[in-house]
């Protein structure tokens, strides 16, 4: 399961009315059969502006945005990196973002929320993590520029470690396989982290009403170790 759709289940338990947003039609279809009859499901082509301004328009008032959307990893040296490869994964990850709170925060209620994804790369990169360590310190230094912009919205971000999801998808089987038990071997809770960890995460940022501004680590101890 993806960060995105265990934070839609999480939220709907608590009563939330879900929206949830895919590129992929197939994978909307699938979401939606784990959801709540009410929510609601788009495919949006997140890399054009455009279609972000449209969705927005047209879904009206709201209280809280999620933002999750992300590609599978592929991690390089710098010396092997094709740089316009790099700048893909900036759109998705952080240009894509960017439009989604440009054109979301009109639309939120008071009381509102929105919530950036972010990553411990930023602080603890390994060889081969310099496009992801700038997203993820990119998001960061976002989150506290928007959080003074935009108040009263609250803006924050969860940042997490290493979670069993298909953004490893890009890698083989016994590899993410082995990134999974080194992970679990070596942080402090010796074990991965699961898309519901974050996702409730995620709740507590839309529930609580006094944090802003705040990049909150969900990494069973990775960046003490």
């Amino acid at each position: 399961m993806g960060i995105g759709l265990a934070t839609a289940k999480a939220a709907a338990t608590e009563g939330a009315e879900v929206i949830i947003v895919s590129s992929n039609q197939q994978r909307i279809d699938q979401a939606l059969q784990e959801l709540p009859a009410d929510a609601k499901g788009y495919a949006i082509d997140l890399s054009k502006e455009e279609n972000i301004k449209n969705f927005f328009e047209e879904i009206g008032k709201f209280d809280h945005l999620v933002y999750t959307a992300a590609e599978n990893l592929t991690l390089n040296s710098i010396s092997e990196t094709e740089i316009e490869n790099a700048r893909l994964f900036l759109n998705l990850r952080f240009w894509s973002a960017f439009a989604a709170i440009k054109y979301a925060s009109p639309n939120i209620n008071a009381g509102g929320s929105i919530s950036l994804t972010g990553g411990i790369a930023g602080a603890r990169p390994g060889k081969g993590w310099s496009v992801a360590s700038a997203i993820c310190g990119a998001i960061e230094g976002f989150v506290r520029a928007l959080a003074v912009e935009l108040a009263p919205i609250r803006v924050n971000s969860v940042v997490p470690g290493v979670i069993r999801t298909n953004l490893w998808g890009s890698m083989s089987e016994a590899d993410r396989e082995g990134l999974y038990q080194s992970v679990a071997e070596n942080i402090l809770v010796k074990r991965v982290g699961e898309a519901e960890d974050v996702a409730l995460t995620f709740l507590y940022l839309m529930k609580q009403q006094f944090g802003t501004g705040q990049n909150i680590v969900v990494d069973g101890g990775t960046v003490l170790v």
